[in-house]
């Protein structure tokens, strides 16, 4: 999980029980797994006897950091970034030990409460003296966006964020006694602008270390599905589609990510790899690193769900599995199945005219009839054998659905409005 690190971080734990914080800008109401890392980090941190910090950037959400990117963000109105601090807060809940009784429990802070009050002029009197624009211009992530790599340029707002994120870390020092500033390596550059405002104006020793960004072996960004980021939010990734994902990924990502988003020991780590690289075609580290990381970010009945909503799919999964899903799970697992509507009065019909006239599952009546013969067609995962049967409401999966198969793999839905 290490990236790079500055000198004495060894020594300062040590000595004391240290206090460390990750920054998180609010520009959704939910983290996604590329946040994943950085929180894991803190986790360790807290689990090893040390106090983490969570900032929320309420203020420098509102600015938006240049790390990383090639054109400016949108700049977020005070009441959204509220809005995304709650979502976060509530996420953020599940993965620390927020208990005040803990000795080293950790805490959520919003940057926005120090900033909001401080003037201009204060700042770049108190801050903006102590850090030249030398300094500033030698971080790679402005260096980038001013060379003419990039067309868009930079802003002044933009070009701010380091001394914004400095402070941040001034104030925690000073404040909170935190004398370390965990990140991913894109956050190098921000983060030692901190540590160095602190040298400058409080003569002290502050520390620096950033994980590696996580890409997939084949250099693919990482949590990145065909819809977008995978979020820990259940309404926007379905705990279902968060299983799939790590179900899915490679060998050699899944090597990786059982050591950087599991609690599990080294040994029991290092014996799971073994037996995949022995067995590689059952998948078991894969199923392993879905179910850890579901049940954690998630919970025991979400990944149980998830388990049995797969065997939908990919398994011989009796008829009842689709009776006891959630409607949110059944869409996720049928997403981009063809959907047809019919309206609730169409019910009772009977299968042939429910999937030849009401609907085009089959183009003709004599084609649904040669499949029921031959034993190919499903209604809700239940081979039908008589091309007489009448269909009614009492076979709906959660009150709207049901489920059409062909052959092994061709699956329909018929929504009932």
């Amino acid at each position: 999980m290490l990236h790079d690190m500055t000198p004495g971080i060894d020594d300062l734990l040590r000595r004391e029980q240290a206090t460390a914080y990750v920054g998180i800008d609010p520009t959704a109401d939910s983290l996604h797994i590329g946040h994943l890392v950085s929180i894991m980090m803190l986790i360790h941190w807290q689990a090893c006897g040390h106090k983490p910090l969570v900032v929320l950037g309420g203020a420098t959400g509102m600015i938006g950091d240049p790390s990383m990117k090639s054109s400016e963000r949108n700049l977020l109105d005070e009441e959204t970034l509220r809005k995304n601090q709650d979502g976060i807060r509530k996420q953020l809940s599940k993965l620390l030990n927020f208990d005040a009784a803990l000795p080293n429990r950790a805490e959520l802070l919003n940057n926005y409460d120090w900033t909001k009050d401080y003037t201009f002029l204060a700042f770049v009197r108190d801050v903006g003296k102590h850090i030249t624009v030398n300094y500033m211009m030698s971080k790679d992530s402005v260096k980038k966006r001013i060379s003419g790599e990039e067309r868009e340029g930079m802003s002044f707002t933009e070009f701010t964020y380091q001394l914004l994120q400095g402070y941040d870390f001034l104030y925690l020092y000073d404040t909170k006694n935190c004398k370390l500033q965990m990140g991913g390596s894109d956050q190098w550059g921000n983060i030692t602008t901190g540590t160095e405002l602190i040298r400058r104006k409080r003569g002290g020793d502050a520390f620096a270390l950033t994980c590696p960004l996580i890409t997939k072996a084949d250099g693919g960004k990482f949590g990145k599905t065909e819809t977008g980021n995978l979020w820990l939010d259940p309404a926007r990734t379905s705990p279902y589609a968060f299983y799939q994902f790590w179900l899915n990924v490679s060998d050699d990502d899944a090597a990786r990510y059982i050591k950087l988003f599991t609690l599990l020991e080294r040994d029991e780590i290092d014996a799971l790899i073994a037996a995949h690289a022995a067995a590689p075609h059952a998948r078991e580290l894969q199923k392993r690193v879905a179910r850890e990381i579901t049940r954690f970010v998630h919970s025991e009945a979400d990944c149980r769900a998830a388990i049995e909503a797969s065997q939908i799919l990919f398994g011989n999964a009796p008829s009842d599995i689709l009776n006891k899903i959630d409607e949110p799970t059944f869409l996720a697992v049928f997403d981009g199945v063809p959907v047809f509507d019919i309206a609730a009065s169409e019910l009772p019909a009977g299968i042939i005219d429910l999937l030849a006239v009401k609907t085009a599952v089959f183009p003709s009546k004599s084609e649904g009839r040669k499949m029921i013969q031959g034993g190919g067609l499903s209604l809700n995962k239940e081979k039908i054998a008589d091309a007489d049967l009448i269909v009614d409401a009492r076979r709906l999966i959660n009150n709207r659905y049901l489920l059409i198969q062909k052959g092994k793999k061709q699956y329909f839905i018929i929504r009932v409005q």
